[in-house]
């Protein structure tokens, strides 16, 4: 019998891009269990819904009602996207984040403890280290946890949470951390399609405080295939981070992608820098490359090069 998936937040930006890995290269019964909020994509939902292996459930995963509809069934996996995840939100107003990133997890963790799933692979964020000095090495699973926003602060909280219930009732859970994520369905809020939109019209592109902030970029499909090898063949009660080794400076991510659009390289704004900016994150991924033998697909430049198509194609 083919396996049968839940993936809370598969109608986001990442969860969509799983969940159409896992209908194009498994024979799975997939249900995504979303909230429709302000970042999904339910035009893409109504389009899966023609695949009788897929079903879409509308709810919230801190809502005990909801998660009851959602576990009608029990499922080889849950695989949870579903989170809050806009640090600038976060900021201006924690209490979602905390509500459905922490609460929400808890709740999902309840139900694979009363055996509504056989286990849960739990999606956070490089974001829950804190950040690094330039000449520091990069985030290991085994760096302590020090976030320094709401967002990271409610993210790190889940994984706490998560590996008590790993700890205390030998919950069967995974835990992912990965390094921002680019690609197409991303929300246009986010920094790569401001840039792109920006850059398309001709605006100048807005960076924060002087751009030199750098980040680690993994291109979304990656990620998933990443996250497909760990659900099969992973090991319980262990954290495994993903990243792309991609490290770039806003500037320097900025810069290339005014290159493909062929714009002045010197299409900048700078902004007031956000509150309690992270300078620098960087992810090792050793574990997850040596012991699951994971490789990248996509280098950074045809990554961009996919990411800018689908935006300017797509009037995003």
């Amino acid at each position: 019998m083919a396996q049968s998936f839940l993936i809370t937040g598969g109608a986001g930006f990442i969860g969509l891009t799983f969940t159409k890995l896992m209908l194009k290269e498994t024979d799975a019964r997939i249900t995504v269990f979303d909230k429709l909020t302000y970042a999904s994509h339910p035009k893409e939902m109504e389009k899966l819904k023609g695949n009788s292996r897929f079903r879409f459930i509308k709810g919230d995963i801190s809502s005990q009602a909801d998660i009851d509809r959602a576990f009608d069934e029990s499922y080889d996996a849950v695989i949870h996207f579903a989170a809050e995840s806009h640090v600038d939100r976060s900021i201006s107003q924690a209490e979602p984040f905390i509500t459905t990133n922490v609460m929400g997890t808890y709740r999902l963790a309840e139900a694979v403890l009363h055996g509504k799933a056989k286990k849960l692979i739990h999606i956070s964020t490089d974001e829950v280290y804190g950040d690094l000095e330039a000449d520091d090495p990069a985030f290991t699973e085994t760096t302590p946890l020090s976030p320094n926003n709401p967002y990271s602060a409610s993210k790190a909280s889940s994984d706490i949470l998560v590996q008590s219930y790993v700890k205390t009732h030998q919950l069967p859970a995974i835990i992912t951390r990965c390094s921002n994520n680019y690609g197409p369905y991303q929300h246009r809020e986010k920094m790569i399609p401001t840039i792109i939109r920006h850059a398309a019209k001709g605006q100048p592109v807005p960076l924060y405080g002087d751009g030199l902030q750098i980040r680690d970029w993994l291109f979304a499909e990656d990620h998933c295939r990443a996250i497909k090898l760990i659900l099969e063949k992973g090991t319980n009660g262990e954290v495994y981070n993903i990243g792309g080794g991609n490290e770039r400076t806003n500037k320097e991510l900025a810069s290339a992608i005014l290159k493909h659009l062929g714009c002045d390289q010197e299409l900048f704004a700078h902004v007031e820098d956000r509150k309690g900016h992270d300078r620098r994150y960087a992810i090792n991924a050793s574990k997850l490359k040596n012991e699951l033998g994971w490789r990248q697909e996509v280098t950074f430049e045809e990554g961009i090069k996919r990411t800018v198509r689908w935006y300017t194609d797509n009037g995003q």
